[in-house]
Order: structure tokens, then C-alpha cells, then sequence
């Protein structure tokens, strides 16, 4: 019993748990015949396991039996009303696995004939029954355990659409997927990473829709993550992305089912892991990153408008406080005489340069924007505009900071707070650091080579072999009409060129309507 014991510890050290546990013919270990030494060998597998129940009864009066399961996963009174209880009164049938089989009122049974096969169900929350004289078991689908309600993403709210979010649980995000895209093209694969953790991972594409390649690529790529465990979308998305240096994100992550459907209709591939709250989307490019629920939801001309909007600052979150810096330190004939004397008199009393002023500010307010999302939502909000307020006062009184400085620090806060998306906000946040530095020292020539190779770098960069920077970079005309404005739907006919192979109509043409005309009566 040690030696099997030791084979299946070993076995799990050395191969990652990519595939289901126990499906390896050279380290997989089958049940034996003898009821009291594969209890043996449980006992040892799930020493000082508290939870970890092993009920042993007779069926029958006849047959010795043995039920695992754990103590908080389990429906243990289905599993007293529908297995229990029928197996104990069964006295005079065969006790026979086929018989059982006929014998319990469950849906889903499956059949287990090695340790590891033991180990995923019980862990899965679906009791294993193993009879004396029968080297397989049988594991009933009796799971359960508490999970959160369907909710609103607070991170992805919208004022016109669904009120729904993923939650934690991978059967109820997928289901959501379903009742969304009611098609049996919509496949979704299986998957278990983490040699402890086991974490069920779910690939979600549409056949016909999604090209092939794609789909093998993000497969392969999460079939070699070779990890102690997964707990959670951020950890799988770190090691199936391109380029792990690069601040912008490569894959979309998403809480509301909607989103996902979205991009899964226009071929994309989406990635669900079991206990977090959000999907991963592959491909994306940073246009799809700055587009927001919103746009879809309000008439086409005004999701334009707001896009346009969010383009603009956009580039401010990134260039406010560095244009500044630059047009006070080395470009004073750039701005207009009043504006420049109200400037220099504001300035007279601050002891530092702009470029030390602009990175004490910048910093001062990264720091209440982060504690307020630290501090409870009912004081968090509050603490960090007030905090900003007040802060920004005291600093023009105590001559630490000039007034346009505050107003360009302010400015630019708000325009980080546009971008739909918290990982590209983020991303522009840390980067407005470096433009400073260049701001600082070059002036505006340092400005736009730190333009230029963030340009540079997002030509360069790929998200699952799909540019960053398309459809602008190259060029695909048919695709912009999603990109530079919102296009009305009935002018939607195409989906987005990924990679490979394209399903490229998505609707029939002629979808615009048509005002009725008269029929000529006074």
C-alpha cells in the first residue's frame, strides 16, 4: 500500500496536472477488490483531514460499502434520501454495480477506478461509493456549496443594458454564456491547471465563427502552464499572454456575460476560471480596449461622440502634467502673455521646479486614489475627494504647489477615470511617470520621443498574433466603421479580420429601415 501510495505522490510532483489526474497508464493507480485496503489507502491519502468523511455501511445487510465525500461540498441530504437510504433497504437484488446503478434516483454517475479518479470527484463535492469485492466505484453528482447571487459588476456599470455579472462559480458563469448564445455551436472545452489547486478552467468559442488556430493556440498555451495552483483569471492571464514586459494589458477581462457574448460572436476565444468573477477575452487590440457597453447601448451618433471624447483624454491622462512641465520649463513663448504673468505669479511662491511640483502632486493624489479604493465603499469615495480637495488647498496655501498645477493634475485624474477599462487606465498612470522625466529634461522634444517609441511599442506588440494596433496598424478600412465612430447596425455586416481563417458576414445586408411612406390619403 506505501509503494502505490508513494507512486501517486511522486506522480503528482512530476506531472503537472494538465490533464485529468490518474490518466497517465505508468503512474495511475487502480482500485483493488478489497474493500479494507482501498480504505486503507484513503485513510493514508487524507490523513488529518477533518472534513474528509469515509461512511462505511452494509447494502443489504450483505455488502460491505464504503461513501466518501467532504463535509461542506456535498448535498448529504440527496445523498441520504437518494443513496443512503435505497442502498441499505436493497436486500434481496444483486449487489452489483449496474444494479446501483438502476437502484439510486441520481442524474449524473459516473464510474472511477483509480485513487486520482477518487480525489477529483470527492474534491469536486460529488461523494464516491466503493463496494467490497468491485475494484471501480461509482461518483454521484451530488455537489453543493455556497456561492454569491447574480449581481451588477460595480467595475463595469452601465446605464443602459443588463444588470448582470459573472460570479465565482464556472457552471453558473457558463450557463450564463448559454442562455445568452442559445446554440449548440457554442462549445465550451474542459480543462483542470494547478497541480494542487486543480482549478476547472473553461475555453468558451463559437464553431464556425472562431478560427481554428486561434483556438489551438490559447489551448496549447494554457496546457503548459505547469503551476503549484491557480486561484485566480489574473494568475492564467500572466502566463498565456505575448509580451509579459509590456504595461498594456493582451487580454480583455470582463465581468458582464454580454461583453463576453459579444466578442465570442465576432470570433473571439473567451477563458472562464472556476472562483473568479470575470472572463479573459483573446485576442484584443486597444481599440477594442477603449470601447465601453455604452457605446452599443445609446443611438449611434452619440456613442461617437462619447468615443471621441474618450479619445481625447485618453491622450490627456497620458500627456497633461508632461505638457505642462515642458511648456513652463523650456517653451514660456508657447503660451499667451496673460496666461503667462497669472502663471509666473502663482509660481513666485513655489520653491520647486515644475517637473519635482508635477511628480510631489502626481504622486499625492495616486496615493488618495488608491487608499480610497482600500478604505470601505461607504468612506472610501468620500475620503478620496475630499482628501484631494483639501490637499490641493493646503498645497497652494503652504506654496508647495501653484494653482495650474493642481488644475493639471486634476484634469488629468479625471480623464483616467474615462477610460472603460481599469488595466489600460492604469497602464497610462504609470507611463505618465517617464513622459514627466522627459517633459522635465528635453521639453517638448523629450514629449514626443516618448510618444514615439509608446507608439513604437504598440506596433510591435501582438495578442495572440493579432497587431495591437489594428485595425489602424495596417490598415483595414472595412473595420473602422467600429473604430473612429460607432457605425450605425444595419451598416454592420462584417465581423473584424482576426487570424486565419474568417466567417466574415455576421448579418444579411439591406437591415437599414426605412421610414413608411403615405399612401397619398388627405
Amino acid at each position: 500500500m506505501k509503494k502505490r501510495l508513494n507512486r501517486l505522490l511522486h506522480s503528482d510532483r512530476q506531472k503537472p496536472s494538465i490533464a485529468a489526474p490518474g490518466k497517465d497508464p505508468q503512474t495511475e493507480i487502480h482500485l483493488s477488490e478489497d474493500l479494507n485496503e482501498n480504505l486503507k489507502l484513503l485513510q493514508t491519502v487524507y490523513a488529518d483531514c477533518s472534513d474528509v468523511i469515509l461512511h462505511q455501511f452494509l447494502i443489504g445487510e450483505q455488502t460491505k460499502a464504503l461513501l466518501a465525500y467532504i463535509d461542506g461540498l456535498t448535498n448529504l441530504e440527496e445523498a441520504d434520501q437518494h443513496v443512503l437510504a435505497p442502498l441499505q433497504q436493497n436486500i434481496d437484488a444483486e449487489h452489483t454495480l449496474p444494479n446501483i446503478r438502476k437502484k439510486v434516483a441520481v442524474s449524473s454517475i459516473k464510474d472511477v477506478r483509480t485513487v486520482a479518479d477518487i480525489i477529483a470527484e470527492v474534491s469536486g463535492g460529488n461523494p464516491v461509493l466503493l463496494m467490497d469485492g468491485q475494484n471501480q466505484g461509482l461518483a454521484f453528482a451530488l455537489s453543493k456549496f455556497e456561492k454569491r447571487g447574480i449581481e451588477e459588476p460595480i467595475s463595469e456599470s452601465v446605464l443602459r443594458g443588463p444588470r448582470e455579472g459573472f460570479v465565482e462559480t464556472l457552471r453558473i458563469n457558463t450557463s450564463m454564456l448559454r442562455r445568452k448564445l442559445r446554440s449548440p455551436n457554442l462549445k465550451i472545452k474542459p480543462m483542470n491547471i494547478g497541480i494542487y489547486s486543480r482549478t476547472p478552467i473553461a475555453i468558451a468559442y463559437i464553431e464556425g465563427i472562431a478560427d481554428p488556430g486561434l483556438i489551438q493556440e490559447v489551448t496549447s498555451r494554457l496546457q503548459r502552464i505547469e503551476v503549484d495552483g491557480i486561484l485566480g483569471s489574473a494568475a492564467v492571464e500572466e502566463l498565456i499572454e505575448d509580451n509579459p514586459y509590456s504595461p498594456f494589458p493582451q487580454l480583455l477581462s470582463t465581468e458582464r456575460p454580454d461583453v463576453a457574448s459579444a466578442y465570442l460572436l465576432e470570433g473571439h476565444v473567451v477563458v472562464l476560471v472556476d472562483g473568479t468573477p470575470s472572463a479573459l477575452i483573446a485576442p484584443v487590440t486597444i481599440v477594442s480596449l477603449l470601447q465601453s457597453p455604452d457605446d452599443y447601448s445609446e443611438r449611434y451618433f452619440v456613442g461617437s461622440a462619447i468615443r471621441w471624447l474618450r479619445y481625447i483624454f485618453l491622450f490627456i491622462s497620458l500627456l497633461g502634467p508632461s505638457f505642462y512641465v515642458a511648456a513652463v520649463t523650456f517653451h514660456q513663448e508657447m503660451l499667451p502673455t496673460a496666461l503667462l504673468l497669472t502663471m509666473a505669479k502663482s509660481r513666485e511662491q513655489v520653491p520647486f521646479p515644475a517637473l519635482i511640483e508635477a511628480l510631489i502632486m502626481e504622486t499625492v493624489f495616486e496615493a488618495l486614489r488608491e487608499a480610497g479604493a482600500r478604505l470601505p465603499k461607504q468612506i472610501g469615495q468620500a475620503v478620496s475627494i475630499v482628501g484631494a480637495l483639501v490637499i490641493g488647498q493646503a498645497a497652494i496655501a503652504a506654496g508647495i504647489a501653484s494653482s495650474p498645477m493642481v488644475l493639471a493634475v486634476a484634469v488629468t485624474g479625471v480623464a483616467s477615470f474615462m477610460a472603460p477599462r481599469f488595466t489600460v487606465g492604469i497602464a497610462m498612470r504609470l507611463l505618465r511617470y517617464p513622459m514627466m522625466f522627459l517633459a522635465g529634461f528635453l521639453g517638448l522634444l523629450g514629449l514626443i520621443l516618448g510618444v514615439i517609441v509608446i507608439l513604437y511599442h504598440l506596433l510591435t506588440l501582438r495578442s495572440f498574433g493579432v497587431p495591437y494596433m489594428s485595425p489602424l496598424a495596417p490598415l483595414k478600412r472595412n473595420d473602422l466603421k467600429d473604430v473612429l465612430w460607432r457605425a450605425p447596425r444595419w451598416k454592420m455586416n462584417t465581423r473584424p479580420h482576426l487570424t486565419g481563417e474568417w466567417n466574415q458576414y455576421r448579418q444579411a445586408p439591406g437591415q437599414q429601415p426605412h421610414p413608411p411612406k403615405g399612401n397619398g390619403e388627405g
